[in-house]
């Protein structure tokens, strides 16, 4: 398995993580744990050390599945968690209040440790941008968590460019956890370059569209109204039909390389920069190892501006977000 580095921060992990989630939230089909953990095994079997959990997938069942699953081999695994909501019985799920208070993630980080069975974890994340508190304090407490031994490196996911700064100035911050894909190529902007100068790692989420670069998905009929994305603008009708373009260009382009769609998605991202690490998800083994098979790609430079070329001319249509949860993102 390939290793890279996240950023200037020291933390090596595999080229590509296992995004952890829909072992256990999201999806109307989860597996059942005996399968989940057979899955978990399979990967770092495969050279996988990179996995990604949080407090609110479940909540809470992710991050004990992964303590469960990992007794035993913690030391050669590097864990990433997340904190940033109050978390209540009768909370609809994706609509939790933000809570970044100092005492709050203080609490939630042990309480995090106690679910995943371990004594520190590696790369803690706030999983959104609180706006009521200072990225500041938030950055303190977590510099104060490192210097406990609780926490190794401090990450942000869908934080914008200032808060970026701000944060960094306080308590480097090892990876930004964002979407980012063919579908999503947003970052490339303003985050990517900035990222480069401050030299922090990028993780991308949903690297594979939520499962639609995989070209599984050919119409709203292929997904449960249970289903987490059938809330999402771009799994509308009109955007998967308007969208289906993207994927055909990943067909063909796929075809001429031998490979599937999947891959040559995840083989761009990964020759974007050698500090990007996606984390696809899957409940599959045939999807995890189809997956890993990206990484040894031979894609050449010319190949990867090929298909960004090609990508530009498809005009991806829907948001990628509910408009309450759309505001919560590039803060």
């Amino acid at each position: 398995m390939q290793k890279r580095l996240l950023g200037k921060s020291g933390l090596e992990v595999s080229a590509l993580g296992l995004g952890c989630m829909g072992l256990s939230f999201s999806y109307e089909v989860r597996p059942e744990k005996t399968d989940a953990i057979k899955l978990l095994h399979a990967a770092v079997d495969r050279g996988v050390t990179f996995f990604d959990t949080a407090e609110v997938y479940g909540p809470y069942t992710n991050e004990e599945l992964l303590g469960e699953a990992f007794a035993g081999m913690r030391q050669k695994l590097v864990i990433a968690t997340k904190f940033a909501f109050n978390i209540k019985p009768d909370d609809v799920p994706g609509k939790h209040e933000l809570n970044s208070r100092p005492e709050h993630i203080r609490e939630v980080v042990d309480q995090s440790l106690k679910r995943l069975r371990t004594d520190y974890i590696d790369l803690l994340y706030q999983h959104r941008v609180d706006p009521k508190v200072p990225i500041e304090d938030v950055a303190g407490t977590v510099k104060d968590l490192i210097a406990a031994g609780k926490v190794r490196h401090f990450g942000l996911s869908e934080a914008g460019a200032e808060t970026i700064r701000r944060a960094h100035a306080v308590q480097p911050v090892a990876a930004l956890q964002s979407e980012y894909s063919l579908w999503w190529r947003a970052l490339e902007a303003e985050i990517i370059p900035l990222l480069e100068e401050l030299g922090i790692g990028l993780v991308p989420f949903s690297p594979l569209g939520r499962g639609f670069l995989t070209g599984t998905v050919k119409s709203v009929e292929n997904i449960s109204a249970k289903d987490f994305r059938a809330s999402l603008p771009r799994f509308s009708s009109e955007a998967i039909a308007a969208n289906q373009a993207l994927v055909t260009m990943l067909e063909k382009i796929a075809a001429e390389h031998k490979a599937t769609p999947a891959q040559i998605a995840l083989a761009w991202l990964l020759g974007q920069k050698p500090w990007v690490v996606p984390i696809p998800g899957t409940t599959k083994l045939h999807r995890l190892e189809e997956n890993l098979r990206a990484i040894d790609l031979p894609l050449t430079p010319a190949d990867i501006a090929e298909i960004t070329r090609a990508a530009e001319q498809v005009k991806v249509i829907g948001g990628r977000y509910p408009e309450a949860l759309a505001a919560m993102t590039q803060k």
